[in-house]
């Protein structure tokens, strides 16, 4: 069948597909590091090991901002390494907070964890030199760009113009 590039365009992958699609190809190697290495661990854990391999004791608020996550994504991973004997989490001194720390499970795993962390790194060297523009680098400017001006504000903006254009288009043809 012919596709006109009409229809190409319509086809086109948005962001967020492309961005899932991503991830899932990332993720799903990276975790199959993990298993080939024995490991029962998960991609996502590795924000959290690292925070806690440098904090050695934090409340989650803590290992959000350290990880370079949202808070309820940090609870959530938190909840999950529990269940899995990667962390032990205790209340703080004043009672309203969970102080979080690697367990001796937790710890024994951060040799093998730290070799496949550098493997990791070293094919993500590899991945951005054969990129035109590096993926580290493109990722990074997009993210503060979109801490500068949240992408809802953006879309708002889009919606204006958008809707700003098609009133003139009716207009006109009146």
């Amino acid at each position: 069948a012919y596709v006109n590039s009409d229809m190409l365009q319509l086809m086109k992958q948005g962001l967020g597909t492309q961005l899932r699609h991503l991830i899932e190809l990332l993720d799903g190697d990276v975790a199959q590091q993990y298993q080939d290495a024995g490991l029962e661990y998960r991609p996502r854990y590795t924000p959290i090991m690292r925070a806690l391999k440098a904090l050695e004791t934090a409340s989650i608020g803590q290992l959000a901002e350290a990880a370079g996550i949202t808070q309820p994504a940090a609870t959530q991973t938190v909840n999950l390494m529990k269940k899995e004997g990667l962390v032990t989490a205790e209340a703080g001194d004043d009672g309203r907070q969970r102080l979080v720390r690697l367990s001796t499970h937790g710890k024994e795993m951060l040799p093998a964890l730290e070799s496949c962390w550098a493997a990791t790194k070293a094919a993500a060297d590899d991945l951005d030199a054969q990129l035109a523009s590096p993926l580290s680098t493109c990722l990074a400017e997009a993210i503060s760009a979109l801490e500068a001006k949240p992408f809802i504000a953006r879309i708002h903006e889009a919606r204006t113009r958008l809707d700003s254009t098609s009133t003139k288009r009716k207009e006109k043809k009146t």
